[in-house]
């Protein structure tokens, strides 16, 4: 089975900018990637665990893994499927928020293996900008009548919600990351939810207008169970990552309590399970859905 091909049987796959030509280039060598992450929380949610398990599944194939740590990004705030501007947080609350993602992450990754996963922090780039120079060498290459096409900006805009000269400017710093770790660490994918393919878009748009070079965009779909909710709260709140911020018996109440129609489709998407164990319960008339919870 090719890496695609597990992707697409556990549900990992929304859009793709050039699926072919990537799914060529990743069955005959091992390249680098990235997922950014902003640190607006005090943890990650379930929400962000379908990111976190595609990371797995890339590195099981021998693909290097790039996390990146948005401390720059975050004290700009992602419009992307937002009502409001986000809350401006203070640098030592993301500072904090940071170091709480890094846990998450090394629980889940493996840093050590050939292919280790590398933990990298987009402020190192962003905080040195001389706003004047950026503008003239890459502002050039955005144009605002395709930023308002995309659904982070045209949403916003059709509700009638403001949407400050700041939160636009999100877009074109998370191209300018993508550039940034393509000069780096030679990262030609970008992965991330279906909200931000626009923002995807336009870093594969920086690269192939800077280096003349071919890079990629993967999406996922956004996240619901089966009752249309996005995944990640509870009215108790949100379902944390972090055994501190919930105990580990909460965690396994709320995936023991979920709808039985998210089942199999639950164990394709959070578990390692093997994809043809999994579609052997999905095919057993005697599976007893609740044991299969639990386990």
């Amino acid at each position: 089975m090719t890496l695609f091909e597990e992707l697409k049987q556990r549900g990992f796959m929304h859009q793709c900018t050039n699926e072919d030509a990537l799914n060529d280039l990743i069955n005959s060598k091992s390249i680098h990637f990235y997922i950014g992450f902003d640190c607006t929380g005090k943890s990650l949610h379930v929400g962000s665990l379908i990111q976190i398990m595609i990371m797995r599944l890339f590195q099981k194939y021998g693909h290097h893994p790039i996390v990146l740590i948005g401390k720059g990004t975050t004290k700009i705030g992602d419009p992307s499927g937002k009502d409001e501007t986000r809350k401006i947080l203070s640098p030592k609350d993301i500072d904090a928020n940071a170091s709480n993602l890094e846990t998450v992450f090394n629980r889940f990754l493996d840093f050590k293996s050939s292919n280790k996963a590398i933990l990298s922090d987009n402020s190192l780039w962003l905080d040195k900008l001389n706003y004047i120079e950026f503008l003239r060498d890459y502002g050039k290459h955005f144009t605002i009548n395709k930023m308002l096409t995309f659904d982070s900006v045209k949403l916003r805009l059709e509700r009638e919600q403001s949407l400050s000269f700041v939160e636009f400017n999100y877009m074109i710093f998370q191209a300018y990351d993508f550039y940034e770790l393509f000069v780096r660490e030679n990262c030609i994918l970008q992965i991330g939810g279906s909200d931000q393919w626009g923002n995807i878009v336009n870093g594969v748009e920086l690269i192939r207008r800077t280096k003349a070079k071919e890079s990629f965009g993967l999406t996922t779909p956004l996240l619901t169970n089966a009752n249309g909710e996005k995944m990640g709260k509870t009215a108790d709140g949100a379902v944390w990552l972090d055994e501190k911020l919930l105990s580990p018996y909460d965690y396994w109440q709320f995936w023991r309590n979920v709808d039985d129609r998210d089942v199999i489709r639950f164990i394709k998407l959070f578990t390692d399970m093997d994809v043809n164990k999994i579609k052997e319960l999905q095919d057993s008339k005697s599976i007893d859905i609740n044991e299969l919870k639990s386990t």
